[in-house]
């Protein structure tokens, strides 16, 4: 019996290395932990941003335990040691006032920069095509993954405007195409921006949070901020407190990567594409 969608096999087109280049010190101006795909194949790299007062470490040994087909993890440590504490503990942006109080609005411009870097050098250096590239935050550090997407975003779209012919530009001329980052997840962690961007950012974004009386609650217009900004946003909304810790409460952020990392066929295997037309 027909299949009522047609189910047609390619190769694949990816040009990219299989195996990328490890990032490298000299250029990442912040500790890191990153761990290659356990399967051989780097076709995805997750970035996780840690929340206010971590470090990396933790979010080293998540990317290790997730276990991602064809995802190498990147587990980024904040720039800013939070002071007055007697540990290590960090902030990508500066959080509290001399006295000790949480900022009611406090800037992320540096973590931005700080991401921009990061994120030129894995596209320049070690091969990875900015839709392979995803992001995974907790509380601030979902803040950071989600105001980065959207700056790079605005930076392509800033980039194809200026590659637009002039009006009185007859000859022909290359127009640079947008690209967006692959996904956002965001655990906790709203915008603190009011995105009002020409079009959309298409990276599609999860957004994990606890209701209220949660310390970790989302602010109340978070959602339709994130909606503002993005073209492409699921909820997903579970009684707790801070990161998802059980299978059950992460089995709703395992189903989006499914949905949204790439997968790179084996050699000598086709990639199957659904809803094509057979080639002629």
């Amino acid at each position: 019996m027909a299949s009522e969608k047609e189910i047609t096999l390619r190769e694949s087109s990816d040009t990219t290395p299989r195996t990328k280049t490890p990032p490298r010190s000299s250029a990442i101006p912040v500790p890191f932990v990153y761990n290659p795909s356990d399967d051989g194949t780097d076709e995805n790299l997750l970035i996780l941003l840690h929340g206010l007062g971590d470090t990396q470490i933790p979010f080293g040994k998540l990317g290790r335990q997730l276990h991602l087909p064809q995802t190498a993890t990147l587990a980024l440590r904040a720039p800013e040691l939070i002071p007055f504490l007697y540990e290590q503990a960090f902030q990508w942006y500066t959080s509290f006032d001399p006295l000790g109080e949480l900022l009611e609005h406090p800037n992320p411009t540096p973590a931005l920069e700080l991401m921009d870097k990061v994120v030129g050098h894995l596209i320049k250096d070690c091969a990875w095509p900015p839709h392979r590239i995803h992001l995974f935050g907790f509380a601030q550090g979902g803040t950071v993954a989600a105001e980065f997407a959207l700056k790079y975003w605005r930076t392509e779209l800033s980039l194809q405007q200026k590659s637009l012919p002039s009006s009185e530009d007859s000859a022909p001329h290359a127009v640079t195409a947008p690209r967006a980052l692959g996904s956002v997840v965001s655990v906790s962690g709203p915008l603190l921006s009011y995105p009002t961007p020409p079009k959309p950012c298409p990276t599609p974004v999860l957004i994990f949070h606890r209701p209220p009386p949660a310390e970790s609650a989302l602010p109340s217009g978070a959602i339709a901020s994130f909606k503002k900004g993005f073209a492409k946003v699921e909820e997903v909304k579970m009684k707790g407190e801070g990161m998802p810790r059980s299978k059950e409460e992460f089995a709703p952020i395992m189903r989006f990567w499914s949905e949204h990392l790439g997968r790179r066929p084996m050699e000598g295997l086709y990639e199957v594409m659904s809803g094509m037309a057979p080639p002629s």
